[in-house]
């Protein structure tokens, strides 16, 4: 098959997206489809380039800005002509929320294609960022435009799709594949990284931004007298919680890591001993760094997000401890449970099992695949 990924960006760009894209690329790749990826350059690269990364062809148009997280490419109509006459491909997958996939409504080349929407998240319409509630306005006409033309659409969990109002009119099209990840190579930790300390090595992944809750967290360790956190991601927050950690007296046990690259990152989840992840609405779709953690055999401590895959992909009182959002006082007694250290080595073994039964790399991108094939037969007799 011939595969044509329509996303923000990719490699090196870190991000579950881009993780789940650049995974699913590759692994295709390697079942002998040829697959392509157009996405935007990192802000402020204006050039526009193509390159080949592990058996991917990379499309990436120049990118003057990323106002309100949607990325400014004057180039991208041409790279995506550019890629439709140079890839000739069978297919188009495309990746929302992003509203350059809606260039494919207009550009006869790419209409004649069947396509997959794969639906990471809700744009939500009472986002607290007035710039987005007032953006929805606009970009929810050409969102439905394209889940009417689409052939099937991926939700990654099936809580998610139910609690998806901009899904409901396409249920019986949507087809729910969670997110996978390969095997990772062995690890071994940095215990220097943490703080020093005899509390539990705690680690947090993810961007810096409000959803995630990243603020409540650290309330939560203020409780908690010698507890260590490893902070791994930046953002538009950084400034905040660093500025938090300081007033609660915990600039000793609380450090900021910033992006690291894969080796370092797999070291980190080699040398936690607990995992968690505190995020308080649905921006959190599903939480790609469950899977990571589950992996790596860590316990985890996650939100019960009302309309999330967090709640499918974690089975609270058996491989990690669910609580509310925004509950710094529930998170610090759930991550007390975890001072047992055989509490946390059964739980840790039963999310590696489950990692390996429901959400491994080639149960998700074998599921996608024969999706993609029933796609192009149905076209094929259309």
């Amino acid at each position: 098959m011939r595969i044509l990924h329509l996303g923000k960006y990719y490699a090196p760009e870190r991000g579950g997206i881009e993780r789940h894209t650049q995974a699913l690329a590759e692994y295709c790749s390697g079942q002998g489809d040829a697959v392509a990826t157009l996405v935007h350059a990192r802000p402020g690269q204006w050039h526009s380039t193509r390159e080949t990364l592990n058996g991917v062809t990379v499309y990436r148009s120049g990118c003057v800005a990323a106002p309100v997280y949607t990325p400014l490419s004057p180039a991208l109509p041409w790279q995506f002509l550019r890629a439709l006459r140079e890839f000739k491909p069978e297919l188009l997958h495309l990746h929302l929320p992003n509203p350059s996939c809606f260039l494919a409504l207009v550009l006869p080349a790419a209409r004649r294609l069947p396509w997959i929407v794969h639906w990471h998240a809700d744009v939500p319409p009472d986002a607290p960022d007035w710039r987005l509630r007032l953006g929805y306005r606009v970009y929810r006409p050409f969102e439905q435009a394209l889940l009417a033309r689409a052939h099937a659409v991926i939700a990654t969990s099936q809580a998610y799709l139910d609690a998806s109002l901009a899904l409901t009119p396409w249920r019986t099209k949507a087809r729910v594949i969670p997110l996978g990840i390969a095997a990772a190579p062995n690890a071994h930790g940095d215990p220097g990284r943490w703080p020093a300390g005899n509390g539990l090595r705690l680690l947090a992944v993810g961007r810096l931004s409000r959803y995630k809750g990243f603020d409540v967290l650290i309330d939560a360790l203020a409780t908690r007298s010698e507890d260590r956190l490893l902070l791994i991601g930046a953002g538009e927050c950084e400034v905040q919680l660093r500025a938090q950690a300081q007033a609660r007296g915990l600039s000793a046990r609380v450090a900021f890591a910033g992006d690291v690259d894969d080796a370092s990152l797999a070291q980190a989840y080699a040398g936690a001993d607990a995992f968690v992840l505190p995020s308080r609405d649905r921006g959190e779709a599903f939480g790609l760094v469950l899977l990571e953690a589950m992996r790596a055999g860590l316990p985890v401590v996650a939100s019960a997000i009302p309309g999330s895959g967090v709640t499918s992909v974690v089975v609270d009182g058996e491989t990690g401890v669910l609580v509310p959002p925004d509950d710094a006082d529930a998170l610090a007694a759930a991550l007390a449970r975890f001072d047992d250290g055989g509490m946390r080595a059964r739980f840790g073994t039963a999310g590696r099992a489950r990692w390996a039964e429901h959400y491994t790399l080639a149960h998700s991108a074998d599921a996608t695949r024969r999706l993609y094939a029933a796609a192009l037969g149905a076209s094929a007799s259309a």
